[in-house]
């Protein structure tokens, strides 16, 4: 996994948590890194996992509303690092269903061993989006966040509906409406 997920889902838990909870999860972490992480660098996802799984103990937090926290923190990043990546969209449908085809294509030129989700486009219409999800990790919430996100950068709202296909959420179908 890529080190801007982990510096940047460090800073958001000094951001929302306090600089006293990161280093608590940091502590209770068994972290091959030691928990110093370069944006460039590449990390086993288990450190991810343990971070993100330690902060929901010690603060009450679901991971998934954590994961999904952490999307909306992540597309604001990618909002003031890449904006080039968004001004090309007219609309949140458009930037959704192009994250095979072009974002993630622009990500693997900057990280090329990037290991990133599969999106498939399986229905486009002015109003609609049906997408389906798959990813060994199983970051879907982390996903519904960016989504989220993208909606709220165009000044539009969506109902999203996640159906697990998978039950552990490696396999998602995203049905998109805009409202």
């Amino acid at each position: 996994m890529k080190g801007i997920v982990f510096t940047e889902f460090l800073d958001l838990v000094e951001e929302k948590f306090g600089l006293m909870t990161l280093d608590e999860i940091i502590e209770k972490s068994d972290l091959p890194s030691g928990g110093s992480y370069t944006a460039v660098g590449t990390y086993e996802f288990q450190e991810m996992l343990q971070l993100v799984t330690n902060l929901s103990a010690v603060t009450g937090v679901s991971v998934d509303d954590l994961l999904m926290t952490y999307g909306e923190h992540f597309f604001k990043v990618l909002e003031k690092s890449y904006p080039h990546f968004l001004e090309q969209y007219q609309d949140p449908l458009g930037l959704l269903s192009s994250i095979e085809s072009h974002i993630h294509v622009e990500v693997r030129k900057i990280y090329p061993d990037a290991e990133l989700p599969k999106f498939e486009v399986l229905d486009l219409t002015e109003s609609t989006l049906v997408m389906m999800y798959r990813s060994s990790r199983a970051l879907y919430k982390f996903g519904l966040g960016l989504m989220h996100s993208t909606f709220a950068y165009f000044g539009e709202k969506a109902e999203i509906e996640a159906e697990k296909i998978e039950e552990d959420g490696s396999v998602v179908k995203f049905s998109i409406h805009k409202i």
